[in-house]
């Protein structure tokens, strides 16, 4: 993430998983999945337990870099919350079998930027006016996905007006875009390619935050759902 401020930066872990750009993914028939969904999906991309294990190494990142302070996670509905509950449920138990412990309080914010399968540059930020408590506090955002980096471009200037202490940012996603910003989570689970995924209540329109892997929607699949 470009700037953080405050002077504890983790170590540099790179990009997280990279998923190359030919990678087809899972066939459907190999895991199990709500079958109204059969017809709207093209394959499974990451599949939860990848996702839960991945996470796990993230949880131990943060707790190393930052155990021991008290922070506030951030959490960026709506996609970020199954995310964010699994991300603060392993660091709760890291924080309970080791030397170092974390002080955790989790607050919401939602930002709309997408329509059907693109992102707009209307961002709406939902919850804006009560992250006065983020005043001098240590912060970690958390995000289910960065594309352009814009969003979060955005929301780290609305956040740091707020003037916290320490900003740090979690993304579970980071999309391979020619139109990067460069704006890059400190911690990040799978850089992908550009290809539009849902489930990990990661949605389009509103539907597939019900599926528990993330798969690739299909172009059948965003007819039948688009607005």
């Amino acid at each position: 993430m470009a700037e953080p401020s405050g002077n504890n930066k983790p170590a540099d872990r790179g990009r997280g998983i990279v998923i190359p750009d030919d990678w087809p993914g899972y066939r459907l028939d190999l895991f199990t999945h709500p079958e109204h969904y059969s017809e709207d999906l093209d394959c499974v991309y990451i599949p939860h337990g990848v996702i839960m294990d991945r996470t796990e190494r993230l949880a131990r990142n943060i707790m190393d870099d930052l155990g021991d302070h008290d922070i506030v996670v951030l959490c960026v509905l709506k996609g970020g919350y199954q995310f964010c509950a699994d991300l603060v449920e392993r660091i709760k138990v890291l924080s309970c079998n080791s030397s170092k412990s974390l002080l955790m309080r989790v607050d919401f914010i939602r930002l709309k930027s997408y329509l059907n399968d693109q992102s707009t540059q209307d961002l709406q930020i939902i919850g804006a006016e009560s992250l006065s408590v983020l005043s001098g506090k240590n912060v970690l955002i958390v995000e289910a996905i960065v594309d352009t980096g814009l969003t979060m471009k955005t929301l780290l200037t609305h956040v740091r007006s707020f003037r916290p202490n320490m900003i740090r940012v979690a993304g579970l996603l980071v999309k391979r875009v020619p139109n990067s910003s460069g704006c890059l989570p400190d911690y990040v689970g799978f850089e992908i390619p550009n290809r539009f995924v849902v489930g990990y209540a990661l949605d389009y329109n509103e539907y597939f935050r019900d599926l528990n892997h993330i798969c690739v929607i299909s172009e059948s699949g965003k007819q039948k759902y688009k607005v």
